[in-house]
């Protein structure tokens, strides 16, 4: 089922999310609800919050926004209560956009490699390496989880250029192409 996406001003997407204690059937739906959702938005991440969850889940498929012929080095995996271990690497600036903030896209700098521990969809303890677009994906969806939003880790300059539209966004004066719900 595709869920409406949480535009930007909705109080959830400010909140630390909660811990997930147990793989049980309305977690495996709203798992497979947020395949579904973010696809359905072109999304190549989605994180609980987004969809009106205050969880600590979040979806990554990078798969499919690699080059042909390097398929094999996206990654299509699920998060559940992950914890950064450790973020290193040179900082690099990449143009990140989020389905919770339609239209905005703003450069951000991030570190090119993370160590992430996290459950996956079977509750196993998992720790892993990753780094350039997957971590930075990873990266993204981890804020959401956490109450951040990519647009407060931008330049206050652009920032503050950026308000009107994001005031459009919160009122929901924009157009999309998915289910969204507005404050």
């Amino acid at each position: 089922m595709i869920l409406e996406i949480f535009a930007y001003g909705q109080p959830v997407l400010k909140k630390v999310g909660r811990r997930i204690e147990e793989m049980d059937e309305v977690t495996e739906r709203l798992i497979a609800n947020m395949w579904e959702t973010m696809y359905n938005a072109s999304g190549v991440g989605l994180a609980a919050p987004q969809v009106g969850q205050g969880l600590r889940l979040f979806i990554v498929d990078t798969v499919q926004i690699m080059e042909e012929g390097k398929e094999a080095e996206g990654i299509k995996k699920v998060f559940i209560n992950a914890e950064k271990l450790e973020e290193y690497g040179e900082e690099f600036s990449y143009e990140e956009g989020c389905l919770s903030i339609p239209d905005i896209r703003a450069d951000v700098m991030r570190p090119r490699k993370l160590k992430i521990k996290y459950l996956n969809e079977d509750m196993e303890e998992v720790i892993e390496e990753f780094e350039g677009v997957n971590a930075r994906v990873i990266q993204h969806e981890y804020d959401h989880i956490d109450g951040v939003l990519f647009i407060e880790k931008i330049n206050p300059l652009k920032r503050n250029i950026l308000r009107r539209k994001l005031d459009k966004i919160r009122k929901g004066k924009i157009s999309v192409d998915y289910k969204m719900k507005f404050v």
